[in-house]
């Protein structure tokens, strides 16, 4: 989860074709991340659900907000409908698909800043990825390393520290209150 979550797709593939070959001498079979597309789609039409709280919490977010995602926009769009948060961010919904360069590099957030017309040290980012914590604090924002998805192990906190970010919450409740002024 650390080495590839937070990446956009094509450097993922990569990064693991990489490391197949380099462990067992041989390609990934041809049909490989079709079959890995329609496991994940099936997952996520059973399993997909928004994170207690989402709604409540980021509608009290008074200043501007977006989602800025490694997922392919069709993708991310789906899974925000899918949740039923997409009304919060649209149509502030950026996707890697926009920049040469994905997570960990700083590209997505500092596109992003420069389109929501805010400079990069004005900015906070809310990541659950080492990828995501590597790219913001490179882009000069300030990282809250977010812990409260299913996905994310007991120690997640921990490691999202370790590469960067500057305070960790588990639930959204709490990012409400830092969004306030207050400490979590």
């Amino acid at each position: 989860m650390q080495s590839f979550m937070g990446l956009s797709p094509s450097t993922w593939k990569a990064k693991l074709q990489a490391s197949v070959e380099e462990k067992t001498g041989a390609p990934l079979q041809a049909d490989f991340y079709d079959q890995i597309d329609q496991i994940s789609t099936f997952r996520l039409e059973a399993l997909l659900a928004e994170i207690p709280f989402a709604r409540q919490t980021i509608d009290q977010i008074a200043t501007l907000r977006c989602v800025a995602s490694s997922t392919p926009a069709a993708r991310l769009r789906w899974k925000l409908q899918r949740v039923g948060l997409i009304d919060l961010f649209d149509p502030h919904i950026f996707s890697t698909d926009l920049v040469q360069n994905g997570k960990p590099a700083p590209d997505l957030f500092l596109h992003v800043a420069m389109a929501m017309s805010a400079s990069p040290h004005e900015c906070i980012v809310v990541e659950d990825s080492v990828n995501g914590v590597i790219a913001g604090k490179a882009a000069g924002m300030h990282v809250i390393g977010f812990t409260a998805g299913n996905h994310c192990m007991a120690d997640h906190g921990e490691t999202l520290l370790r590469f960067g970010a500057d305070i960790i919450i588990d639930k959204y409740e709490d990012l409400a209150t830092i969004s306030q002024g207050g400490a979590p």
